[in-house]
């Protein structure tokens, strides 16, 4: 007898990041020398403060249940850094305390999505927003994302896709795997615009809102009345304070769906590790010099993979305006993105991960995450450059 599962499973993707964080790290028990610049993780240490908070928690006694929105002081929190860094207000009650930020890319998209919908979502972009919508049974309609325009997008060519099945839109700014940052202009016209589509969400993916360059501003969604009954906000702690292990997200939904949203908490995780939300506390209300550090030392780190990149003999790379990633372009090698990926980790020891594992518009892009050490990025270009000739 032979098991059947359901056809939803056959249409889930995957993270091509962790298959290339799990080779690299068998080659490097097998005895290779890897430098990893594939995942996405910053490489410092989660704040000194922040863990010993977790710390206390514990001591005190959260050990227990919490309600699954989330502890009222966490959610208070959030909603006072909302109100300084985005200059708008929102209620505790808007928010959802989550294990990370995917679960809030899976609630959005199975409580928008069922077959005969259509979902945008950027491409190359976060491969399980793609993943989440097919699983939904939703169509996926991409948005391109064009290297000219720095990975941004046109807000024009996205209201030029609405169709009558569109039901949700997903933008990510500043976006992975590109870097791009969409200008305030674009999210403006693209918001003015939807006022004629009233039956369009959005969900907005803000999680490297803090890591931004060259004094550029960001810009929220939540900035804007007209969009704010139809909109879905994702941040949280991972990026901004080296917290990817502990994980712990949240998100910020109209009136209208958070208490469907809430009780897809309860059935999927009940609530998050409660002494993880102390420690999110002290993330937002403690002091915040650990997060400069970081953003001063990702910049310093992207001025020298982009110059490096650019110096390869048939690549070129945009600089990128937020995050901690490059995006450069390969198609004068001659190699794909994929057989960039293997053959770079294979025989140069360098571990990136291909454009295609971000859509099919990521075809001649590699990403190079830049959360790792000058050295690292110097000695990783150095491989790559003694290795170029007689690859290609």
């Amino acid at each position: 007898m032979t098991i059947s599962l359901a056809s939803a499973v056959s249409r889930l993707g995957t993270e091509t990041a962790f298959d290339v964080l799990a080779k690299a790290k068998a080659m490097e028990q097998a005895g290779r020398d890897i430098i990893n610049l594939g995942i996405g993780q910053p490489d410092f240490p989660t704040p000194d403060n922040i863990v010993q908070a977790a710390v206390k928690a514990l001591l005190a006694g959260h050990h227990g249940y919490t309600p699954a929105n989330g502890i009222l002081a966490l959610r208070e929190a959030v909603a006072e850094d909302i109100g300084k860094r985005r200059r708008c207000t929102v209620s505790p009650d808007a928010i959802l305390i989550m294990p990370g930020g995917k679960p809030t890319m899976f609630f959005a998209c199975l409580l928008f999505g069922e077959p005969g919908v259509e979902i945008m979502y950027p491409n190359p972009g976060f491969p399980i927003y793609e993943s989440a919508i097919r699983f939904s049974g939703a169509t996926p309609v991409p948005i391109p994302l064009h290297e000219e325009t720095g990975f941004s997008f046109s807000a024009e060519e996205v209201l030029a896709k609405i169709t009558p099945a569109t039901r949700l839109i997903i933008v990510n700014s500043p976006a992975n795997p590109t870097g791009g940052v969409v200008p305030r202009r674009e999210i403006e016209i693209l918001v003015t615009g939807l006022e004629r589509h009233p039956h369009v969400a959005v969900l907005s993916d803000e999680i490297y809102s803090r890591i931004l360059y060259d004094g550029v501003e960001p810009v929220s969604f939540l900035e804007f009345d007209s969009i704010r009954e139809r909109l879905i906000v994702l941040d949280g702690w991972s990026k901004t304070y080296a917290m990817t292990g502990w994980r712990l997200g949240y998100s910020v939904w109209p009136k209208a769906i958070i208490d469907k949203a809430n009780r897809l908490s309860i059935n999927d995780h009940s609530c998050v590790n409660h002494a993880t939300q102390w420690a999110g506390i002290e993330a937002l209300t403690g002091p915040q010099g650990a997060v400069d550090t970081m953003v001063a030392a990702f910049d310093e780190r992207r001025r020298v993979i982009v110059d490096e990149l650019n110096s390869l003999p048939g690549f070129r790379c945009v600089n990128p305006g937020g995050a901690f990633y490059a995006f450069p372009n390969i198609t004068e090698t001659g190699l794909s993105s994929r057989q960039m990926q293997d053959r770079l980790l294979e025989e140069c020891g360098v571990a990136v991960v291909s454009g295609t594992s971000f859509g099919a518009f990521g075809e001649g892009f590699v990403r190079f995450s830049y959360a790792s050490s000058v050295d690292s990025i110097r000695e990783a270009i150095a491989r790559i450059r003694a290795w170029l000739p007689t690859a290609v």
